[in-house]
């Protein structure tokens, strides 16, 4: 029931800011959720590495998805190798000098500059992928959520139904094949909707993006799952009722994002209404 309480809230709110807010907001929505969720991620990292600049990922994070979405964005310049070269280094860069000058214990300073440098990415890549999708077409958007969070869902209450067969047993006993079978064909039969309403027609192609991205936003749950049971804890954080922490409900969505925004230029879908 919690659940659902939640979603009855959250899912208007997100539905407003993806066809309401303009871009420049909706980025700054997406980039203030994900601090939230890279707070979490903290969390979990600090005991590893207590000495660490954990800090620095809410600067990283953010500081990478704005020159990401930038990057997407139609105002800006031609790719240039330079820009990439750039990026790059002012991710890795300040990651490794921060570890240096914070004090880091010896044995804790691969670990630490690992957990910093893929949160920075982990975090940007999906904020980034949410502003161009949203700025490209809020429909599109609206598909990946109902890819991502139908078949989460379907996921969820299949697997507890009926689930026997476990999916990963020793990162999230909970999950089962099941599951994730019926999570993967709730998302196939919202992209199969949402075709011919907006398309008029029902794309395979498009079909076959959205099996893919679906199968990633499994991973990325599957990932967030596997860094808890590292540490020992079940719940990022609290502060969604019957969800957990925001990286909890999030975790699909960090790879899912990227992925179908990829896959979409990829195939050229850049024209669609």
């Amino acid at each position: 029931m919690k659940r659902l309480l939640t979603a009855a809230v959250g899912v208007p709110l997100a539905l407003a800011a993806i066809f309401r807010l303009p871009g420049w907001a909706f980025f700054l929505v997406c980039a203030v959720l994900l601090e939230w969720a890279a707070l979490e991620f903290i969390q979990l990292a600090r005991p590893r590495a207590p000495r660490a600049p954990w800090s620095l990922l809410l600067v990283t994070a953010p500081a990478v998805a704005g020159v990401l979405a930038w990057g997407l964005s139609d105002a800006a310049p031609p790719p240039d190798g330079f820009w990439s070269l750039a990026l790059v280094a002012a991710l890795v860069l300040p990651v490794g000098a921060a570890v240096l000058f914070a004090g880091t214990a010896v044995e804790e300073a691969l670990y630490a500059a690992g957990a910093l440098a893929f949160g920075s990415a982990y975090f940007a890549l999906p904020t980034a992928s949410l502003y161009r999708l949203q700025q490209h077409d809020p429909w599109i958007l609206f598909l990946l959520l109902a890819i991502v969070w139908l078949g989460d869902t379907a996921a969820y209450y299949v697997g507890t139904a009926w689930g026997r067969t476990k999916l990963a047993p020793e990162v999230s006993p909970g999950k089962s094949w099941e599951g994730a079978i019926a999570g993967l064909a709730t998302s196939l039969a919202a992209t199969v909707v949402w075709s011919f309403w907006r398309l008029g027609e029902l794309d395979f192609v498009l079909l076959g993006i959205a099996l893919v991205t679906a199968l990633a936003s499994q991973v990325g749950d599957l990932v967030e799952s596997l860094w808890k049971r590292g540490v020992g804890v079940k719940d990022s954080g609290g502060v969604l009722p019957g969800h957990g922490g925001v990286l909890d409900r999030m975790d699909a969505m960090l790879f899912a994002a990227p992925t179908l925004l990829l896959l979409l230029w990829v195939f050229g879908y850049e024209a669609l209404p």
